[in-house]
């Protein structure tokens, strides 16, 4: 097993919190950046969550751990998923860097504690989404999306919050259009990409 996953439970201190928590294991590891990136995701899902009904702790807690399995280097990232069971698709393991969400998940599991599946799940699909999404997937999505760890503005931004003036799901739908509009430009294209199309398809095409 990679010396970084036995590593993490001596960095977690339970008397503070998981936020704490998480951006102090960030920062353990130089990652300045994706902290500052998982704060602002943080603070746009506790604003959607309120927006759009949801259940606001819930949000907060997905948000905080999103990212938190970046500390894993891109090129050990199919060695450290395949070491927690993790089963990968070929486009993962030709775009290592999207493995992340799912092992993002196992972090909050082991490591964290957390149990909840609809927190678990809306971190799992954050960066893709996937078929028949629950709205906290969506918020957790738009909320990453929206905060994206580029430099300028996202080129979609426009046409995102243009959605989300309807509604979440329009506001995903936006997003996923875009995604899929312009997946020439990709590496890969992440299988549970297409099943997040076909569901806004079904759900808006028809109408």
């Amino acid at each position: 097993m990679l010396s970084v996953l036995t590593e993490i439970p001596s960095k977690i201190d339970n008397s503070l919190s998981i936020y704490e928590n998480c951006i102090n294991l960030l920062l353990a590891y130089d990652l300045r950046q994706t902290a500052i990136h998982v704060s602002m995701v943080t603070k746009k899902a506790i604003e959607l969550a309120r927006r759009f009904d949801c259940d606001i702790e819930k949000a907060e807690t997905a948000a905080v751990l999103h990212d938190v399995s970046v500390i894993i280097p891109n090129e050990r990232r199919v060695e450290a998923a395949e070491s927690l069971g993790i089963g990968l698709f070929e486009e993962e393991k030709n775009l290592p860097m999207i493995i992340h969400q799912r092992l993002s998940r196992k972090f909050a599991s082991l490591y964290f504690g957390v149990d909840d599946k609809e927190i678990l799940d809306a971190i799992t699909c954050h960066t893709t989404l996937w078929q028949n999404p629950t709205r906290l997937d969506m918020i957790i999505f738009l909320a990453d999306k929206i905060c994206w760890d580029q430099s300028g503005e996202p080129p979609y931004l426009e046409t995102l919050n243009a959605g989300l003036d309807e509604s979440l799901e329009k506001g995903a739908y936006a997003t996923i259009k875009y995604m899929m509009d312009n997946q020439h430009k990709m590496v890969v294209v992440h299988p549970w990409l297409f099943g997040a199309q076909k569901y806004f398809d079904s759900l808006f095409e028809k109408n």
